[in-house]
């Protein structure tokens, strides 16, 4: 992080470099024996607006040989291990990330204002000077060349007035993007919505469980191949990262929703496109601890953040990847591979999506 004069205009760039963690060659999801069994198979009525069902059930949750990250403290847990028996209860989930029409019609409704949006105050950061306490937040900006792989903040800037009204800066407004993820979503930008809707923000064992589809122990949440046949599933970075994403996928950058093949549940953009926020908090060792219980049922996460890369930031568990997700940097679109992020972070990869409970 920057020095305590630059606090302010840096902060949200506390645990951005776990957002994007490289993951070793041949990890893998969990095993073969990972069958879910269906808990509710029947959706208990006609669906929410825009959400599918997710029926619940017992999967093996993790993802075997997933690798430390480069801006972990040496020895940390590996996070997405290990790999433990979990049952979740049937559930409503959005079909897509929540757009920006959604949002807009939350914010006009209610007149909210996301923290990207607020005005940090002197008494938040008593040594910052005065023209460091702007609004803004962190937007991704491509390396002229190549770039050591462990130095994120040479592609990451701090950019004045970005926000979910302008997600590249105050010269961008949403014009033509209504059907794009918002972004630039802190963690209580993302709970204030679902109260407002009459849902709520995903654990992350539900949140994994309906990014399977129902398909057991598989890389993606498609299958075994990042392409099957030829075939691409989802927004993540081709070209040389950080330098230029060649849209190969037919996306340079961010993706409106629902452009690629949903899983099995009728869900889009579990992998790539923007990270989602769970409810739970992060901890690289909660796995072990759930493991040693047996079957986990509707864990709903530890009760306190720990992340041993940053000790003092609170963060929650981020899911799903983003378009800059590349096998060059990091995988995290592989469907048992866990993100993490401090809670007033926003970014311009960074949205969230809703469940409801069946009852």
């Amino acid at each position: 992080m920057s020095s305590e004069a630059h606090a302010a205009a840096w902060m949200v760039l506390a645990g951005l470099c776990a957002l994007c963690v490289p993951c070793a060659t041949g990890c893998r999801s969990a095993g073969p024996d990972g069958d879910t069994s269906s808990g509710s198979p029947r959706r208990p009525g006609p669906a929410p607006e825009g959400m599918v069902w997710i029926p619940g059930g017992e999967f093996l949750m993790g993802a075997e040989a997933a690798s430390e990250s480069m801006c972990d403290l040496p020895g940390t847990t590996r996070d997405a291990l290990p790999v433990h028996r979990v049952h979740v209860d049937g559930f409503w989930m959005d079909a897509t990330e929540v757009t920006n029409r959604q949002f807009a019609q939350f914010v006009k409704a209610t007149g909210y204002t996301t923290i990207a949006e607020r005005v940090p105050t002197a008494a938040e950061f008593p040594t910052a000077p005065p023209e460091n306490l702007v609004a803004g937040s962190t937007v991704f900006t491509p390396a002229r060349q190549p770039v050591p792989m462990n130095d994120f903040y040479a592609w990451w800037r701090y950019e004045r007035g970005a926000s979910w009204r302008h997600p590249e800066g105050p010269d961008e407004d949403l014009t033509g993007r209504d059907d794009y993820p918002v972004v630039h979503i802190a963690y209580d930008d993302a709970v204030a919505y679902a109260r407002w809707a009459g849902r709520r923000l995903p654990t992350e064992a539900e949140w994994e469980f309906a990014a399977r589809g129902g398909l057991p122990g598989q890389l993606y949440a498609w299958g075994q191949e990042f392409r099957p046949g030829g075939r691409t599933m989802a927004n993540t970075w081709q070209g040389r990262f950080p330098v230029k994403d060649t849209g190969d996928d037919g996306h340079a950058g961010i993706a409106p929703v629902g452009q690629y093949p949903p899983n099995g549940y009728g869900l889009y953009d579990v992998a790539g496109n923007v990270w989602e926020w769970c409810s739970d908090w992060y901890r690289p060792d909660y796995y072990a601890l759930l493991a040693a219980g047996g079957v986990a049922r509707n864990p709903q996460g530890p009760d306190s953040p720990f992340d041993p890369a940053e000790p003092t930031e609170r963060k929650r568990v981020h899911r799903g990847g983003s378009f800059l997700c590349t096998e060059q940097y990091c995988t995290r679109y592989m469907v048992g591979t866990r993100g993490k992020g401090e809670v007033t972070t926003g970014s311009n990869h960074l949205g969230f999506r809703c469940v409801k409970p069946s009852g």
